[in-house]
């Protein structure tokens, strides 16, 4: 019998003929010799692209979560990999460890996580697969393997970015550091100053980003580094809130742009700054409740401010119905074959439309912006990127491809999305 799958966003849907939920790495092994073709795998269906699509099989690692071993010296841990974040802060608290770096989503599993290269911000932060100390996975054929970063140093830089096409995550140790605490504090500037000063606030502190609201002239700068402090209360989330009242003066301003612009300006630069000290595990993530579809491009740090006057600049004149705030970052640079990140330090740009709209004419149009400043897409998030493409932007492109074939001889990962995007005849 067909079941129905959809991500997060209900933007991308499957019917696939299997969905299942091993609950160990044999059961896995044996699922993914046996299911029928192709076989994708799930974490939380947080991706915005075709990952996870697949008209055979859809593996869901929903079962394969938790903690497997610690190592408290070295402040190492070992997950299965369908932990979500959400679970993975709170056992890493409990054995005195903590997640160097976060992004603003706590619902992703770990697996997918690190299988899209997701990140936090900050210059020195690298994404979550610059954290891997071991990777578990098991290969198209069934078979359970294991690499480590002192052995296979070549390995785990091909495969720790790998989409689901480099075999399945079962259990990874990724290397934390010990528990700690953040002061953050937001305030809102105009964005002129921002881009002015761009380089100097992102490096000033730990971690930095900022939001930028469109039509409103200003971005909202949130700061966060280390503290001894004792915890203050973290104040109310107002993002869902702020969501919504932009999205009232967007329906109900259409056809007066600018007294929507000029009460978005107003209640925007009105935000009172915030400063707070909390443990790690509740600084980071926010509760985004309000669905929509995403895409993010990863730029030469220089290029980012260029490329975002760019993106607001056609926001602003074309897509009235955008109300998304639009979120810059930096990610410190890596070694991984396919990591975005790949030997350069990165802006990342991410652009957001409401679930509820079509959101290809906005994404459509922005995207040659970002690819006419370098831009690599997030691999989890909306691009129309084909492999031809992407050879182009990846210097270990084809050793990777090779590594993909050794794992996964007869293709049994490969999706006729995954082909495209790899450049496989099937």
């Amino acid at each position: 019998m067909s079941k129905s799958w959809s991500n997060w966003s209900g933007y991308v849907s499957a019917e696939p003929k299997l969905i299942a939920t091993p609950t160990d790495a044999g059961e896995l092994g044996d699922l993914v010799r046996t299911a029928p073709g192709p076989v994708r795998v799930v974490g939380a269906g947080h991706s915005f692209t075709p990952l996870v699509k697949s008209e055979g099989t859809i593996l869901s690692l929903e079962r394969l979560e938790g903690l497997v071993s610690h190592d408290a010296e070295k402040h190492q841990a070992r997950v299965r990999a369908g932990t979500r974040l959400g679970s993975l802060m709170h056992i890493l608290q409990g054995i005195g460890q903590g997640l160097p770096n976060m992004g603003d989503i706590d619902r992703q599993a770990i697996g997918g996580a690190l299988g899209t290269a997701t990140h936090g911000s900050g210059p020195t932060l690298g994404a979550y697969h610059t954290q891997l100390e071991t990777v578990q996975i098991v290969d198209g054929l069934g078979k359970l393997r294991d690499f480590k970063r002192a052995g296979d140093q070549e390995m785990m830089h091909a495969i720790g970015v790998a989409l689901g096409a480099f075999g399945v995550l079962s259990e990874v140790t990724m290397n934390n550091i010990a528990t700690y605490r953040l002061r953050r504090r937001k305030w809102v500037l105009p964005i002129a100053d921002m881009l002015r000063d761009f380089e100097t606030m992102m490096a000033a502190h730990r971690s930095a980003e900022f939001y930028y609201i469109p039509f409103s002239g200003y971005a909202q700068f949130i700061a966060s580094d280390f503290s001894t402090a004792t915890p203050t209360p973290r104040p109310p989330e107002e993002d869902e809130a702020g969501l919504r009242t932009l999205r009232r003066l967007r329906a109900g301003l259409a056809w007066l742009p600018a007294l929507r612009r000029r009460l978005i300006r107003d209640a925007v630069a009105k935000v009172p700054a915030e400063d707070y000290v909390q443990d790690w595990l509740n600084v980071y993530a926010s509760d985004r409740q309000t669905k929509f579809n995403e895409m993010e491009y990863h730029l030469p740090f220089e290029e980012g401010p260029k490329a975002l006057v760019e993106i607001i600049e056609l926001t602003e004149k074309r897509f009235p119905e955008v109300y998304f705030p639009m979120e810059v970052r930096s990610v410190a640079p890596d070694r991984f074959w396919l990591s975005p990140f790949y030997n350069r330090l990165t802006c990342s740009i991410a652009i957001h439309h409401d679930a509820a709209n079509d959101p290809l004419p906005f994404m459509r149009a922005a995207e040659p912006i970002f690819r006419r400043y370098g831009g690599r897409p997030h691999w989890g998030k909306m691009h129309s990127l084909q492999a031809a493409d992407l050879k182009k932007l990846y210097p270990r492109w084809d050793d990777a491809m090779a590594v993909r074939r050794d794992i996964d001889p007869q293709n049994r990962f490969v999706s006729p999305y995954m082909a495209g995007l790899f450049g496989i005849e099937r």
